[in-house]
């Protein structure tokens, strides 16, 4: 809803259809250690949508793993992220790996392939090109054949 009224619906996923900054401060209070718990978004597919406090995160919580397609950005929205972590891993799956993947996700959630295949060697395409060019920022590339031996598929909440 909220990307249509900003006219970002037909990009979605791509840097600026993110809160980047909300997503910092969501961090930023896990690592400051000072609320009980703190409730993270999660994102439910069937919806398309964003759940907000969705997962419940207690000061208990010593490891926080996240997972972000524009975490290595240095576009401003993106760029205060980066001291935020301790590492930032890249996933480097094979690319016909990664459409493949892309377009069955899309399908299992709703879209016909025709559509499926549009969204992915469009709007996404666009997005890895420009999640690709921060590859060299990352602590660790993790190689396409530990991703493909691991079942590894980008765009999976891991967590939720």
């Amino acid at each position: 809803m909220e990307l249509d009224r900003l006219g970002l619906r037909d990009r979605k996923g791509a840097p600026e259809t993110f809160d980047a900054w909300g997503y910092a401060s969501l961090l930023r209070r896990f690592l400051a250690g000072e609320d009980e718990i703190v409730y993270a978004p999660g994102f439910e597919r069937g919806l398309e949508q964003p759940i907000a406090g969705a997962i419940p995160v207690p000061r208990s919580v010593r490891l926080v793993l996240t997972e972000g397609n524009y975490l290595l950005l240095g576009e401003e929205r993106w760029a205060g992220l980066r001291d935020v972590f301790t590492e930032v891993w890249y996933a480097d799956l094979d690319p016909r790996e990664r459409l493949r993947r892309l377009i069955a996700r899309h399908i299992r959630f709703g879209k016909e392939p025709a559509a499926a295949r549009e969204w992915a060697t469009g709007t996404d395409e666009r997005n890895a090109a420009l999640i690709a060019t921060t590859r060299g920022r990352a602590d660790l590339i993790v190689p396409p054949a530990l991703l493909s031996s691991l079942g590894a598929d980008p765009g999976t909440e891991f967590l939720s």
